[in-house]
């Protein structure tokens, strides 16, 4: 796979590709929504933390500089068990494996309502990344087992789009529980938060066993025909499967990606874990908080399925992903010392319109430059190297904001992270097309 062959000019449609469309289109109706849906819960609970704390840290006594290294410390169980649970799920099916880990981060999610104390806190955060570990580097395995390439980076867009979604759906829902609950039953607001959004993971995780098939060949809503038509168009793009997956472990290409996606989501978790409590230090309640921490989401998510768009019509990804990058590095730079909260506001929605964008190219151009072969593992583990930043990230904000007592600074240290990744797409693009 060569960078050049990414960005190729659109040309004339074969009758076959225009069949294998109608396929793709088929499938992605079939599988996205229910997808996306679960990964919005997954996301939720993963960072309804954020908004946990506008309550929680108070009455249990954390400080920010804890309250960041427990948050991150999810990203440690989580980035180890990636690369082991994408193969699990290659070779038993995604059917069993994801529907596993759903209902399994569910139940921790449950018990982090019942935390006394802070060593009880790290303790559920880290057994939640290792029960979440590999459910979206799996549906994005996943989803190559379905969507050719020239497809993926939109219907990437319609799965990634869950990330923007789950904080812009649950931002309210999430101010919602902790003002109406509050001392309910004599539990605190954000008790019932944790209890009543880890419910949705373990419903969906058991309707998973029956409505999931592991693969085109087992799917029973797809005729004979159209399975070929799938089959002729994914062995096009298709590398060459070596066997040895485990060899993305050392893979340069692998780790230079693992590094570019670092860049991109120490500014995606720094912001998430943290902008419920930027927005209330501008002196705003739990639901005003909760509302306008919505609004930088809905614009990512609208950003996000329109620049997925032009990065398929165009067949070019390396570009989209550097661009989207640096418009977060700017957003995160301009929001650091933004005069008034209206300013800010914007900033903020520029900053998270950015690092979202960026996504689904990123992996649309990942997936095709591995292949099927070395993706298995390799996917998971640029995944995995990414994610580290989730505890760098939300860490990095809390001892900044200990020691300065402003977010300013901490949001001028995560716009470098942009950077880094446009600067390692483009470095990584002209390597691989060297070697083609």
């Amino acid at each position: 796979m060569s960078d050049t062959a990414v960005a190729a000019p659109p040309k004339p449609r074969a009758p076959q590709e225009i069949a294998a469309d109608r396929v793709v289109a088929k499938v992605a109706r079939r599988l996205v929504p229910f997808l996306v849906t679960a990964f919005i819960v997954a996301y939720l609970d993963r960072v309804n933390i954020g908004f946990a704390a506008l309550t929680m840290n108070a009455e249990l006594g954390f400080t920010p500089e804890f309250f960041g290294w427990g948050a991150g410390v999810f990203f440690i169980g989580y980035c180890l068990f990636e690369a082991p649970s994408n193969y699990i799920m290659h070779r038993v099916g995604a059917r069993v494996w994801i529907a596993r880990i759903m209902v399994s981060w569910g139940l921790v999610s449950a018990l982090t309502a019942f935390i006394w104390s802070e060593a009880s806190f790290v303790v559920l955060r880290l057994l939640l990344g290792v029960m979440e570990a590999g459910f979206a580097p799996g549906v994005i395995l996943y989803l190559t087992y379905w969507i050719p390439a020239a497809q993926r980076a939109r219907v990437l867009a319609s799965f990634l789009i869950a990330v923007p979604l789950a904080s812009a759906i649950g931002s309210p829902i999430s101010g919602f529980i902790l003002a109406s609950l509050n001392g309910v039953g004599g539990i605190s607001g954000w008790r019932w938060l944790f209890l009543m959004e880890a419910l949705p993971s373990v419903i969906l995780g058991i309707v998973c066993v029956f409505y999931l098939p592991d693969g085109p060949e087992s799917a029973k809503w797809l005729t004979s025909g159209e399975k070929a038509s799938l089959r002729a168009a994914l062995e096009k793009d298709a590398g060459r499967d070596h066997g040895d997956h485990w060899r993305a472990l050392t893979d340069k290409r692998v780790l230079i990606l693992g590094v570019a996606y670092f860049g991109m989501v120490i500014a995606l978790y720094g912001l998430s874990f943290w902008l419920p409590q930027i927005i209330k230090a501008f002196g705003f309640g739990v639901i005003a908080t909760s509302l306008l921490a919505s609004i930088p989401y809905i614009c990512a998510a609208l950003a996000m399925w329109a620049w997925s768009r032009s990065s398929d019509w165009r067949r070019e990804t390396v570009g989209h992903t550097a661009l989207a990058a640096v418009v977060g590095a700017i957003g995160l730079a301009c929001a650091a010392y933004a005069p008034t909260p209206l300013l800010s506001m914007i900033a903020l929605s520029v900053a998270a319109i950015g690092a979202i964008a960026a996504l689904p190219t990123f992996w649309s151009f990942a997936t095709l430059a591995l292949g099927s072969g070395d993706g298995v593992v390799g996917v998971a583990v640029i995944n995995s190297i990414g994610n580290v930043s989730g505890f760098a990230g939300p860490y990095l904000v809390g001892l900044i904001k200990g020691a300065t007592g402003e977010f300013s600074d901490a949001l001028l240290a995560l716009a470098l992270g942009p950077l880094v990744t446009a600067l390692l797409i483009r470095r990584i693009a002209r390597t691989i097309s060297s070697r083609a």
